[in-house]
């Protein structure tokens, strides 16, 4: 059985437009899976439901039908089993580094010193255990996200969800960490589902990719670039690297043609 497994999920949002209600259809029958130790991108033109189907997973917005399952279990709110990276990182300002990252481990119940020894080991992963009593207005941003990717890793999840991690980020700290990222999951064999707008990022780092179109499943793309794989600049002559690259382009490219002839 799969880890995750996304069974033809809807999502159904109501508005009310000028005194006129309305019902916006913003997933219609998604349903993809992914197994243990696997990396998914999903992407897509802005308003395509990748967010939307991130926080189902996550169990933050609740599916008007079909299901969502995690470890053959379904999901009905949030759990521990599923860890979330904001695209910012949302760290407690009044909390050091270390604190922030013990924080999911304090509302799980964990004693202090275990929690605090946890944080540190966390902390290590991200390469910032000698930042661990720094507050957040101390860390540059890209410290901010390892912090908050250490933190979702600390609990331990079945699952590691990140929602654009990189988008607000510099081009340099954002390829240093897509780098990072790729080293912590070789050592972890964490599994990942993150939304990207980022196609070199999308090809980098999965194994699949989720392409989205109005609430559907377009296609979805397998990358076969081996693991562990090497930084951006080193794949970018990559065969495989520039077909999938742009495959998505195209796939990218022909929804938004297609928006613009719907807006017209």
């Amino acid at each position: 059985m799969a880890l995750v497994e996304i069974q033809n999920v809807t999502k159904t949002f109501k508005t009310k437009v000028g005194g006129v209600h309305r019902e916006v259809k913003a997933l219609q029958g998604v349903s993809f899976s992914m197994e243990r130790g696997e990396i998914v991108a999903i992407t897509g033109a802005s308003g395509c439901g990748k967010t939307t189907m991130l926080r189902i997973i996550m169990g933050l917005e609740r599916a008007s039908g079909g299901a969502v399952i995690v470890n053959g279990k379904e999901v009905n709110g949030c759990g521990y089993d599923r860890g979330l990276v904001f695209q910012h990182s949302e760290l407690l300002p009044w909390r050091n580094a270390e604190q922030n990252v013990a924080f999911g481990l304090e509302l799980k119940g964990m004693g202090k010193v275990e929690r605090q020894a946890e944080a540190k080991r966390n902390l290590e992963l991200v390469g910032l255990g000698h930042a661990g009593d720094r507050l957040p207005h101390q860390l540059s941003g890209g410290m901010k996200q390892r912090v908050g990717i250490a933190r979702a890793l600390a609990i331990s999840p079945d699952v590691l969800l990140m929602d654009e991690p990189f988008g607000a980020l510099d081009a340099q700290t954002r390829e240093s960490l897509q780098n990072e990222l790729l080293v912590i999951q070789a050592k972890t064999q964490q599994t990942i589902i993150m939304v990207t707008h980022d196609l070199d990022e999308a090809v980098l780092l999965a194994d699949r990719i989720v392409v989205m179109s109005q609430g559907r499943v377009k296609e979805v793309l397998e990358v076969h670039l081996p693991r562990p794989r090497p930084s951006l600049a080193a794949l970018r002559g990559d065969p495989e690297f520039g077909e999938k690259r742009l495959r998505l382009f195209d796939l990218l490219k022909s929804e938004m043609e297609a928006d613009a002839k719907r807006a017209a």
